[in-house]
C-alpha cells in the first residue's frame, strides 16, 4: 500500500506544478539534466512515477476528474446552459499545452535513456513507460485535434520545425502511437494495479484501438476531412481484438455487484481492476464523493439517458411487455422510484438514487446535506457510507468537503475489455455467440438481463443507422460505463455528435417525469424537469477542437486551423 500511496502523491502533487506551456525548457518535476541522473535508478523510478499524473482518475483536492464531471453528452445535464467546449478559438488551452508537456517529459526520458549507464534491460523497461505515456497523450491530442506534430525528440525552442511546422498527418500519429504501445506491452514488464504494467499497456491499446478502428470506419470527407477506410479500420479492431484476449485470459474476473468498483476504499486487490488510481485518508484526496452528495445542485441523469436502459425482460422500451411508466410515487413525502427501478436493468438502481431530489423536495443521504439534481436524479455510484468513523460528524467531513474523499478510482477494469472486445468484433463482422457470451453477456448477467444474441430483435429507437447487434453492444457500453467520461468521444468515433443536438434530441437535457408533483418549483417540458431551455446546435466543425491561437501565430506559417473555425 505504501507504493500506491507514494505513486499517487507523487503524481498528484507534481501534475499541480509547473507551467502548461510545452515549450518551457524545464519540465514540471524540475530534474537536473544530466548524465547522472538517469544513471540514478531511483531517481529514474520517481521521474516516472510523476507520470501517474497523466490520468486523473477522481481528480485531485476541488479539481474534477474523469468520472461524473464529463457533462456534456446526452447522460448528464449541467445545471445551467451547456454549449460545446470550444465555441471560439481560445488564444492557449491546456487541451492542446498540457499532452504536450508530457510528451516532452516523455522524450526527455527517452533521450536519457540512450546513455545512461543502467543495464539494458532496466533501460527497456523505463523507455517503454516513456513510450507509453507519449502514446496515451498523443492519443488524447489527436482526439481533439485530428493533425498534430509529432514529437520524437525534446522540443526546447519555437522554432523546432516539430512545432513551426506543419501538423502531422493524424493517421501516421496513430501509427506512431501503436509502435509505442507495442513497444511498451514488449517490454515494461509485469507490476501491480497502481504500477506501470504489462497489462495495463494492453488495456490501454485495447481502448485505443477501438477507437481508431471505428473512427476510420464511420468517418467521411465531408466531416473529418478524411474519407472511411475499411483497411485500415481492420487493421486496428484486430489489434483491439488481440490485446482484449490478452486481457480476458490474464485471470481477472467480474465483481459479484455492479458499482463495487466505484466506491471502494482500495481497489488494489479487486479481482476486475486492471489499474487504478489511489487515494489516501487525511493526505491524498478527491470531491467526487462531495459533488455528488453535497448541497450544490449535481448534473443529474438525463430522460434519454433512462430510457436506454433495457427492461428485466431484455426488451427496449419501444417493445417492453413490463410496466413503462417512469412517473414516481409518493411514499412518506418522498418522490420514490422503486416501482421503475424493479423491472429495469440492475445497474440503473446502482447508477441513481432511488428517490428524487429537485428544487422544494431535496433528499439527504443519512446525515450529509440535502441535495438536488439538475434533473431529479441524483447520481448514487460514488457514493459510499464507509469513508471515516462512524460517527455522523466524521461521515460528513469525508462525504460533503472539498478533497476529503479518499475512494480509490478505476482506470482501466475487465468490463470496459469486455465491451471493447464484443464491439471490435461485431464491426469486423465476426463476431460469434461464444465471443458475446464471453464478454458482454457476462455483464449482461450481472446486469440481471437475458444474453445477448447474434439477431437480437430490432429497436425503434436504433437512430445510428448500424445493425441491431452493434446498437446493443453501444447500448451495453452506455449503460455500464455511464458517466465514466467514455461518452461524448463514442459519440465521436461513431461519427454520431450530432446526437447532442438539443433542439433535435429533447430528451438529452430532460430529466424525471414531474408532471403529478403539485406546485413543482422545477420548470417542465411535457412533463419533464428541464435545467435550460437554450438550444445547443450541432455543427460538423466540432469533430475537432479549434487550434489555440498561440499555436499558429508561433509556426511561422506551418500550422492551419481547423475547418469551420
Amino acid at each position: 500500500m505504501k507504493k500506491a500511496y507514494l505513486l499517487g502523491l507523487v503524481g498528484l502533487t507534481l501534475a499541480m506544478a509547473g507551467c502548461n506551456d510545452m515549450l518551457d525548457v524545464t519540465p514540471r518535476d524540475k530534474f537536473t539534466n544530466d548524465p547522472s541522473f538517469w544513471n540514478n535508478a531511483t531517481q529514474v523510478e520517481n521521474y516516472t512515477n510523476s507520470m501517474y499524473g497523466n490520468f486523473s482518475g477522481y481528480g485531485y483536492q476541488g479539481t474534477g476528474g474523469s468520472f461524473y464531471f464529463s457533462t456534456l453528452t446526452d447522460d448528464q445535464v449541467y445545471r445551467e446552459f451547456e454549449n460545446w467546449t470550444f465555441t471560439s478559438v481560445p488564444q492557449s488551452s491546456s487541451s492542446w499545452n498540457s499532452p504536450f508537456t508530457e510528451i516532452r517529459r516523455s522524450n526527455y526520458l527517452l533521450e536519457g535513456m540512450t546513455s545512461s549507464t543502467l543495464a539494458d534491460d532496466v533501460k527497456a523497461k523505463y523507455m517503454a513507460i516513456a513510450r507509453l505515456n507519449r502514446a496515451y497523450n498523443y492519443y488524447l491530442l489527436v482526439k481533439r485535434y485530428g493533425d498534430v506534430q509529432w514529437q520524437d525528440h525534446v522540443v526546447l525552442s519555437t522554432d523546432d520545425e516539430y512545432v513551426s511546422g506543419t501538423r502531422t498527418d493524424r493517421d501516421v500519429v496513430m501509427d506512431k502511437v501503436l509502435e509505442d504501445l507495442n513497444y511498451a506491452i514488449a517490454n515494461i514488464g509485469n507490476g501491480n494495479k497502481v504500477s506501470w504494467s504489462k497489462d495495463l499497456a494492453l488495456a490501454m491499446k485495447s481502448e485505443i484501438c477501438l477507437f481508431e478502428g471505428t473512427y476510420c470506419k464511420y468517418r467521411t470527407q465531408a466531416d473529418n476531412g478524411k474519407a472511411a477506410d475499411a483497411n485500415r479500420a481492420q487493421t486496428y479492431l484486430s489489434e483491439c481484438v488481440s490485446a482484449s484476449q490478452q486481457i480476458m485470459g490474464g485471470g481477472y474476473s467480474l465483481t459479484e455487484n455492479y458499482g463495487e468498483i466505484y466506491n471502494a476504499l482500495s481497489l488494489t486487490g479487486n479481482s476486475e481492476v486492471i489499474f487504478c488510481r489511489h487515494y489516501e485518508k487525511d493526505v491524498l484526496g478527491h470531491s467526487t464523493v462531495d459533488y455528488t452528495s453535497g448541497s450544490t445542485a449535481q448534473s443529474g441523469i438525463s430522460k434519454d439517458a433512462i430510457d436506454a436502459f433495457l427492461f428485466t425482460d431484455g426488451k427496449p422500451l419501444a417493445t417492453t411487455g413490463l410496466d413503462t411508466d417512469d412517473a414516481p410515487e409518493l411514499i412518506d413525502g418522498k418522490y420514490n422510484l422503486d416501482k421503475m427501478l424493479s423491472v429495469r436493468d440492475k445497474r440503473l438502481g446502482v447508477l441513481i438514487d432511488h428517490t428524487l431530489a429537485f428544487k422544494g423536495h431535496g433528499n439527504a443521504r443519512g446525515d450529509l446535506a440535502e441535495m438536488t439534481s439538475s434533473t431529479a436524479y441524483t447520481i448514487a455510484k460514488y457514493y459510499t457510507d464507509k469513508m471515516g468513523d462512524p460517527s455522523a460528524t466524521s461521515q460528513i467531513y469525508y462525504c460533503n468537503n472539498i478533497g476529503t474523499g479518499y475512494t480509490d478510482a478505476p482506470i482501466y477494469w475487465l468490463a470496459q475489455i469486455y465491451l471493447n472486445f464484443a464491439e471490435a468484433k461485431a464491426e469486423l463482422g465476426n463476431i460469434t455467440q461464444s465471443d458475446l457470451d464471453n464478454s458482454v453477456n457476462k455483464l449482461q448477467q450481472r446486469a440481471g438481463l437475458p444474453g445477448l444474441t447474434l439477431n437480437p430483435e430490432a429497436d425503434p429507437a436504433n437512430n445510428h443507422g448500424v445493425s441491431s447487434l452493434i446498437w446493443e453492444i453501444r447500448r451495453a457500453r452506455r449503460c455500464e460505463l455511464m458517466t465514466d467520461g467514455n461518452r461524448y468521444w463514442d459519440l465521436v468515433r461513431w461519427h454520431q455528435l450530432d446526437k447532442l443536438d438539443t433542439s433535435k434530441y429533447p430528451n438529452i437535457v430532460r430529466g424525471a417525469n414531474l408532471a403529478a408533483v403539485p406546485d413543482c418549483e422545477v420548470v417542465l417540458d411535457n412533463g419533464y424537469a428541464v435545467p435550460w431551455t437554450a438550444q445547443r446546435t450541432f455543427d460538423k466543425k466540432y469533430y475537432f477542437y479549434p487550434i489555440p491561437t498561440n499555436q499558429i501565430k508561433n509556426s511561422h506559417d506551418g500550422t492551419t486551423q481547423n475547418p469551420g473555425w
